[in-house]
């Protein structure tokens, strides 16, 4: 299938599926005249990439990990696809401890505001204090 036809069916454009090949995840053959066609597979290799992406995995990563689909049997490729997978891991563990002492320091000046809010309802209106 052509690069329109991959990019409908699987709701990517097709400026991303030319980004994946350069990055070495997704791979086509050229026709004569050079337009790119891609195997009934390769649907399910750009969910995949889509997924991994969505998780948070750079381009980078994702091609470190793809090798173990590609190659299951070789546990060479099995073992550098599991370091690979676990520094992630760790990344998004960092990333979400992170988050929390983000969200953490956020709730503190929400507390406080909602104090300083509750203070200035009390006072009297500005006019009144004019008075």
């Amino acid at each position: 299938m052509r690069i329109g036809e991959l990019s409908t069916r699987t709701g990517v454009s097709p400026r991303s599926l030319r980004y994946y090949e350069e990055q070495g995840l997704l791979t086509s053959s050229r026709s004569d005249t050079g337009q790119r066609h891609y195997s009934v597979a390769a649907v399910q290799r750009v969910s995949l990439i889509r997924q991994l992406f969505d998780a948070g995995m750079s381009s980078r990563v994702i091609a470190t990990v793809l090798p173990c689909v590609d190659v299951p049997g070789d546990l060479g490729v099995a073992e550098e696809t599991f370091t690979a997978m676990m520094r992630e891991r760790d990344r998004i563990d960092a990333d979400i401890a992170h988050l929390i002492e983000t969200r953490d320091a956020l709730d503190v000046l929400i507390r406080a505001n909602s104090r300083h809010r509750a203070e200035l309802s009390t006072l009297p209106e500005p006019a009144a204090r004019l008075a």
